[in-house]
């Protein structure tokens, strides 16, 4: 496909396919399950189209800052903070140099966009940088699957994937990732996806605390 074809179906087309894809029960019920122990000041990585803003619990957040690189998706995040109990302030970065200051968030949520970072490392370190020391990831992500035969077909078809699923990796492992960002994971969870979405592999998802060392 042509470069500016490319281009085009990513700004015209993949934002509405992801966000199709991401409302089916099989994401939000782990979204219910994982966003509603956000508290304080929250800072969301990845904000994509606010599917995750329904789940907050008003009684918790006081503040919710939403960082995401795609301006057609932070559009349609905007759409549904209308209809919220509290403000959400917008910010299209990316979440690898985030415009916030050291130890600003209580909590950071990250769902179904590690998979997406171009660089999940230096996402990672810009997380610890922005959590206060007492600060909690919550995450929920998909990525590598337990079998090893999904492995390999997840590794051949994850080029072609990322073109049609807007920079979407198939086969990484977020709880390595969190882990190896000196991240403590306190409470984690893993389950296959039903087979309608045998591709994506596994779902990962946990709360992890800040490593002292």
């Amino acid at each position: 496909m042509c470069r500016s074809c490319l281009s085009w179906y990513g700004q015209r087309i993949a934002p509405y396919l992801v966000h199709a894809g991401c409302s089916s029960d099989a994401f939000s019920r782990m979204r219910r399950r994982m966003v509603p122990h956000a508290k304080g000041v929250v800072v969301e990585v990845g904000l994509g189209s606010g599917l995750n803003l329904p789940h907050y619990d008003a009684a918790k957040v006081t503040r919710l800052v939403g960082v995401d690189p795609d301006a057609t998706m932070l559009a349609l995040a905007k759409r549904r903070n209308r209809a919220l109990a509290f403000d959400v302030e917008c910010l299209q970065a990316g979440g690898e140099s985030m415009p916030l200051a050291d130890g600003f968030a209580d909590t950071v949520v990250v769902a179904y966009a590690f998979c997406t970072v171009p660089q999940p490392e230096a996402a990672l370190a810009e997380i610890r940088r922005i959590l206060k020391p007492d600060g909690r990831l919550i995450f929920l992500e998909h990525g590598q699957a337990n079998a090893s035969w999904r492995r390999r077909l997840q590794d051949r078809l994850n080029r072609p994937w990322g073109t049609l699923a807007g920079g979407c990796n198939l086969n990484r492992n977020p709880f390595q990732l969190v882990e190896d960002a000196r991240f403590d994971i306190r409470d984690s969870w893993q389950e296959r996806f039903p087979p309608a979405f045998w591709l994506l592999g596994s779902h990962y998802a946990g709360i992890a605390i800040r490593r002292s060392d």
